[in-house]
């Protein structure tokens, strides 16, 4: 059974930083490049981000460019989240998804529960 499970989600205030994690598991996890996605409030679903399956290919958002860090390590079946300079605007629930090509738009074939971001001023 495949699984993502993301963590490292909580409280900060404006200005801080974060790092989440997806592990993955029941899945070859350097055959798939993975995203992230939020969800804010009142929001649909937006991309953030993707890492193609080497680690060497990386896109975002314009919304969080030059603030967030995607990378993973396929040795721990894990893609991690790096987000600095956090405004309240990035308050959401974060998820990671897989898919075989890095894309904003899918199919992705395996999504995580989330993990919920809150920012404080």
């Amino acid at each position: 059974q495949v699984q993502l499970v993301e963590s490292g989600g909580g409280l900060v205030q404006a200005g801080g930083s974060l790092r989440l994690s997806c592990v993955a598991s029941g899945l070859t996890f350097s055959r798939y490049a993975m995203m992230w996605f939020r969800q804010g409030p009142g929001s649909e679903r937006a991309f953030i981000g993707s890492i193609d399956r080497s680690g060497l290919s990386v896109d975002y958002a314009d919304s969080v460019k030059g603030r967030f860090t995607i990378s993973r390590d396929n040795a721990k079946n894990t893609v991690l989240l790096q987000m600095n300079s956090l405004k309240r605007e990035d308050t959401a629930v974060y998820s990671c998804a897989a898919g075989r090509e890095p894309s904003p738009y899918g199919p992705y074939d395996y999504w995580g529960q989330g993990t919920q971001v809150t920012v404080s001023s």
